[in-house]
């Protein structure tokens, strides 16, 4: 009996060689050239997840699971590592990292389990030292800033009540509002960090991406303000010509519409 999973990896595979040789474009690729693909890729992969278009989804996953070929057929090219080297190396790496399952460490909760996972990695060989060194400098900054509050919270340093966190995040407005007044907008860009830094983990803290919530935000705002493109267009208008009230009155038709 054949087992289809299998089958479909080796048939790319496969296609990846012929490419490889073949395709006058493919065979010039890099892993620089492809780069900012693979940016792109991840990005089309979370914008099908937040619309929640699963067939996109598994269209994005294909495309991803391309790059991952392409970089493996690369690294073989270089004798550098192969898909297998991959493979074993993330099968490795979750049986270490979960001892609770392929051991007989005890963790029944997910908190437990993230403490674990980041003090193994703390252990593994060649591995830098310090919680955060593992935080990619190139990540986003809001996604940055989550990813560092998660990590200083699997070792222990964390708020010890959620509801605390939202007293910071009040402390910090106040601060932004005194900046604000004295105009030092070097501070007060220091201070408005601070406070984005104290939302996105107030966020966290109340299970929440911050990421994903402000990206429907923006989609949110995207179709509202197109809807009022659209209904000033068929006043024969533009934007400017037309008051706040008016404009406020088309938002609100989107609001309802979209409802």
């Amino acid at each position: 009996m054949t087992d289809s999973r299998l089958e479909a990896f080796l048939r790319l595979l496969d296609i990846m060689d012929e490419l490889r040789v073949k395709c006058p474009w493919d065979r010039e690729q890099t892993f620089g050239s492809l780069r900012n693909n693979t940016i792109e890729e991840s990005y089309e992969l979370l914008d099908a997840i937040i619309e929640g278009d699963l067939t996109k989804v598994k269209e994005e996953l294909g495309d991803l699971m391309l790059h991952v070929v392409f970089y493996s057929k690369m690294g073989e090219e270089e004798k550098a590592f192969t898909i297998t080297d991959v493979l074993n190396g993330i099968c490795d790496k979750l049986v270490y990292r979960h001892p609770h399952i392929f051991g007989d460490v005890i963790a029944e909760d997910t908190k437990t389990v993230k403490q674990n996972w980041e003090a193994l990695k703390q252990t593994e060989k060649g591995r830098k030292k310090g919680v955060l060194s593992g935080v990619p400098k190139t990540l986003p900054a809001m996604v940055k800033a989550y990813r560092i509050g998660e990590k200083a919270a699997s070792a222990g340093f964390d708020w010890e009540d959620k509801n605390d966190v939202w007293d910071k995040v009040k402390e910090e407005i106040a601060e932004v509002e005194v900046e604000m007044i004295s105009k030092n907008k070097v501070l007060l860009e220091e201070e408005f960090g601070d406070l984005i830094f104290a939302l996105i983990n107030a966020a966290r803290l109340n299970g929440i991406d911050p990421e994903s919530a402000l990206e429907r935000c923006n989609k949110k705002f995207i179709y509202r303000f197109e809807h009022i493109e659209s209904r000033v267009e068929e006043q024969n208008k533009t934007i400017k010509s037309c008051t706040l009230e008016e404009l406020e009155g088309y938002w609100c038709e989107a609001k309802i519409k979209k409802n």
